[in-house]
């Protein structure tokens, strides 16, 4: 982790008809970090992320990516500028193999035209290799390789939550946010999403990270921020984080002493 900020969700208001979902909202993510943004139900985690990533466009503040404003560009700029996401329910394309799923997501750096496609002209083949050799390297990272051939559907719930991890590398983002990663999953496999995630991280790349399980949140996480009712309440490391009272009475649970 560096102190260079990478994106600035600066004071960010959100809402929708008379409900506030996100109220002033400020969170840095710094270049190398894994940030945690967690907080119960409702808080407006999922809200933050598609802010970030041209969903929506907020009420009120900017969000400010590698130097650039970023708060008014359409979802597809947003991917090209370098943030990729995946999401709480799997978006994968069901029929299409593995690494055709892949390659999509690579599809975004493509600088062949159609009519070059249906031509098969020398550079949009070179560029078709390209993608394909890279979306192989992507499995490989994600560790489902050995099921390029097959389709979507037909892989395990597991397999399917990296394949939409590696369909969004494939964008070639600098940072990319997951949301509810380990959803589903068995404590051996969030194991193996914690030695994942890091992996991700030692790649290179930013992670922004949503997810409810907190034994995944406080043992990947660099720094953690926590919003309820649409409002950050906390930040700081996760050691910091796990013993804010008013995170504990928000989102673990009120105190026994207080209870």
């Amino acid at each position: 982790m560096t102190n260079e900020v990478l994106l600035d969700f600066n004071n960010v208001t959100m809402q929708f008809g008379g409900v506030t979902a996100l109220s002033d909202v400020s969170v840095k993510i710094f270049r190398g970090e894994i940030l945690g943004l967690i907080g119960p139900n409702g808080a407006g985690k999922t809200t933050c992320f598609n802010v970030m990533t041209g969903v929506y466009q907020p009420t009120q503040g900017s969000v400010v990516f590698n130097g650039s404003d970023i708060t008014k560009l359409k979802r597809f700029q947003i991917t090209q500028s370098g943030i990729a996401r995946t999401f709480q329910n799997i978006r994968l394309f069901s029929e299409m193999t593995a690494v055709e799923n892949v390659m999509v997501g690579a599809d975004a750096r493509k600088t062949s035209s159609i009519p070059a496609a249906l031509l098969r002209t020398k550079h949009q083949r070179a560029e078709e290799k390209e993608s394909y050799d890279r979306s192989m390297e992507l499995l490989a990272l994600m560790g489902i390789a050995d099921r390029a051939s097959d389709a979507a559907r037909n892989l395990p719930y597991g397999y399917q939550r990296r394949l939409e991890i590696a369909r969004a590398l494939a964008t070639e983002p600098e940072l990319l946010c997951l949301d509810e990663p380990a959803a589903g999953f068995n404590p051996a496999e969030k194991q193996q999403l914690n030695e994942l995630i890091l992996k991700i991280r030692d790649q290179g790349y930013t992670v922004l990270l949503i997810e409810h399980d907190m034994s995944v949140v406080m043992n990947v996480s660099d720094r953690v921020a926590v919003l309820d009712f649409g409002k950050k309440i906390a930040e700081g490391l996760p050691s910091e984080v796990r013993s804010n009272p008013d995170v504990i009475a928000a989102y673990l649970g009120v105190p026994d002493d207080a209870a």
